[in-house]
């Protein structure tokens, strides 16, 4: 709206100028609103979870924000803001990326384009501002160095065909990394959106090899040396390889194929305190805001304009780990191709173990 104002009003040459003050303008508008609010709170957005705790001291010391978080799935989230509407408890949430759709779907959402906004890929955010990848995170293996020899560790999809170890993904029906982690196999096996049966083919192989194993990958069953080896992404195995034993665990993105995925903010359209969120989105999109989700582990969305600190950049994987990796090219088929899978990973999976 500001560049339509200044286009209206002024010459181009002028306009390029204030438009840059104007900006500046409004976000000191915006601090001084959320200011007088005092308080965010956020749902799906707890300390430990991609470093948010950094992230709510800096707005509580820079801003005076007091914060509270209650943790809750992405569709639990929505649910929330479309059940609470004026009573609302939530001003923000972060949901994975599937869902911000379904929140502007669902009319529960309000738009906000941080003043980074050109630095975001247009696959990660949506045309209006309702939503917008923060941070990305890519399917990987996390291995148990003490169970599988070194010679057996795999480096691709299909190094997993020819192993003697078990392979944990999770619980296809109901977690968004395993139902990911079924297509970033699909696609080194040149499957798609739409055709994950190449990923299927590669676990249902598992299965009948008795090498699939049921455990969740999850830091407890890690630790507990329960995986040997699992598929995660990045930065939980990442988080989970720092909090265990970073000697005893290896993370690695397959180097024939992965997914990109990630999750985004949903500011609630019912918030009672709509310009602190806004305010929080800017931050989580600023430098500070987004080294602080890579001190957490995950990957900034606008990496590639970022110069991390050499402490920061050792908590993520080197950038060419992530040359065969790619975003979902086509959300739509992708959202159809989830609602199936849980009943294919039954029938086609599941039942080979029985």
């Amino acid at each position: 709206m500001k560049k339509f104002f200044m286009a209206s009003l002024l010459g181009s040459a002028i306009a390029l100028c204030t438009t840059a003050m104007a900006a500046s303008t409004d976000l000191k508008a915006l601090e001084d609103a959320a200011r007088k609010e005092g308080t965010v709170n956020s749902v799906g957005m707890p300390d430990a979870w991609a470093n948010w705790k950094g992230t709510w001291e800096d707005l509580a010391s820079k801003y005076g924000l007091k914060h509270s978080d209650t943790d809750m799935s992405s569709a639990q989230e929505l649910a929330k803001f479309e059940a609470e509407k004026d009573n609302a408890s939530a001003d923000i949430g972060d949901v994975g990326a599937a869902f911000g759709p379904i929140a502007v779907t669902k009319g529960v959402s309000q738009p906000y384009k941080p003043s980074t906004w050109d630095q975001v890929p247009e696959w990660a955010k949506d045309k209006d501002g309702h939503w917008a990848l923060a941070y990305t995170g890519t399917i990987a293996f996390i291995i148990n160095k003490d169970l599988v020899k070194e010679e057996e560790r795999p480096k691709t999809w299909h190094d997993l065909e020819k192993g003697k170890y078990k392979v944990a993904i999770g619980d296809v029906g109901t977690a968004a990394q395993a139902a990911n982690g079924v297509l970033a196999a699909a696609i080194a096996y040149k499957g798609d959106e739409s055709n994950v049966a190449p990923g299927l083919q590669l676990f249902t192989k598992l299965a009948q090899q008795k090498r699939l194993s049921l455990a969740n990958p999850t830091i407890q069953t890690l630790e507990k040396g329960e995986v040997e080896v699992g598929v995660v992404w990045d930065f939980n195995g990442l988080s989970y390889r720092e909090q265990i034993d970073p000697k005893r665990f290896e993370v690695l993105i397959p180097s024939d194929g992965s997914v990109i995925s990630g999750y985004t903010t949903v500011i609630n359209k019912y918030a009672k305190h709509p310009n602190a969120a806004k305010l929080t989105r800017e931050y989580i999109f600023s430098d500070a805001g987004q080294i602080n989700l890579a001190k957490g582990h995950a990957r900034p969305i606008r990496a590639e304009h970022l110069k991390l600190p050499a402490d920061v950049q050792a908590k993520l994987l080197p950038n060419d780990q992530y040359a065969a990796a790619q975003p979902i090219k086509n959300a739509e088929a992708w959202e159809a191709t989830s609602k199936k899978l849980p009943q294919m990973w039954q029938e086609q999976v599941i039942i080979e173990m029985e």
